[in-house]
């Protein structure tokens, strides 16, 4: 009897480290969980969960319903919850150098090897006191989508006259000082019925998304070229990424750097697929020619740059790291 008992307590002593050795971390999404995006998100989590059986899982507390999308990057840096998936834009007040990521023309996988994300990941530390797991959904840039046929001037630059264009802290520096435009910023979950309503008729959007979100219901006219590139990404709480385990840690990392990868191939084939499923259902493309396409995308880009580096001087830290910024996440030959 004696031996059974202490077999008993030993058996429940195992049992108790071993699930007290696992731990979870919180998470919440800034978008709808039927957004592509969200869903490349969750999909990182089955991976976690999946490869982290016994060390560590994530626990998925929602998206803007649960904690609104702007005040997300604040509750995971005060540890309301331990993880976020979202735009770096949507904390850019914070950490300007998010721009660096709006304006690549890289992907994650170019700027992991290079030291890009690394170098992030040490900015946000250092500013945010949150780290910076991952930059997914990489490789796909923003269209404008109108619901009218665009207009050109005389020498072929997009016109905005009269457009009302929807607006938000990724693009607003190109939109406002480049192409002039006055914009309405609206959070992604109220522009459907923005749109419904003739609030506004233009947005800039990423390459896929549009029918996830039923904006093709009133957008006919997409302009290329695309511009910019997504900055969605993992951040973080620090001292609780600091608080884990070397094994849990080594695995949050190893899986988000292989999301990394992955995600690159299937957004681009989701935006092949997108493409075709709109056209097929009436969608006109449009495009800028010659030197007014080359001057909209050096807008684009150089306008962001300045941003960055405007914001990014203001801060005791200053912009000394500007150059390299630059130099991780933009590459002149990509773009020939």
């Amino acid at each position: 009897m004696k031996h059974t008992i202490i077999g008993g307590l030993f058996a429940a002593s195992t049992l108790a480290m071993a699930a007290q050795a696992e731990e979870t971390l919180t998470a919440v999404h800034a978008f709808p969980e039927t957004l592509i995006y969200t869903q490349s998100f969750l999909s990182f989590v089955d991976k976690v969960n999946e490869a982290g059986k016994g060390v560590v899982q994530i626990e998925v507390r929602g998206g803007p319903e649960a904690i609104g999308m702007f005040q997300q990057p604040d509750a995971v840096r005060d540890g309301i919850v331990d993880m976020v998936y979202t735009p770096g834009s949507f904390y850019g007040g914070a950490l300007p150098e998010k721009d660096a990521l709006v304006a690549s023309n890289l992907t994650a996988v170019e700027t992991r090897e290079n030291g890009g994300i690394e170098m992030i990941d040490q900015i946000h530390q250092q500013k945010m006191g949150v780290k910076y797991l991952g930059w997914f959904d990489s490789g796909v840039c923003y269209n404008l989508w109108t619901r009218d046929e665009p207009q050109f001037d005389a020498n072929g630059n997009l016109s905005v006259e009269g457009l009302k264009l929807r607006g938000n802290a990724v693009y607003n520096a190109f939109f406002t000082n480049y192409l002039g435009a006055q914009v309405i910023d609206l959070p992604t979950t109220e522009v459907y019925s923005a749109l419904e309503r003739g609030v506004v008729d233009a947005t800039g959007w990423t390459q896929i998304g549009l029918i996830d979100l039923k904006w093709n219901e009133f957008l006919n006219y997409r302009i290329e070229p695309c511009f910019f590139s997504t900055d969605l990404g993992v951040i973080v709480n620090l001292d609780r990424w600091n608080g884990l385990s070397d094994e849990a840690r080594t695995i949050l990392q190893d899986v988000a750097i292989q999301h990394e990868k992955d995600s690159v191939a299937a957004l681009r084939t989701k935006r092949d697929e997108d493409f075709a499923a709109l056209e097929a259902a009436g969608m006109k493309v449009v495009s800028l020619e010659g030197e007014a396409k080359a001057n909209y995308l050096a807008a684009a880009r150089e306008k962001t740059w300045e941003r960055m580096k405007g914001l990014m001087a203001e801060h005791p830290m200053g912009d000394g790291m500007y150059d390299e910024l630059i130099a991780k996440f933009y590459d002149p030959a990509a773009d020939k």
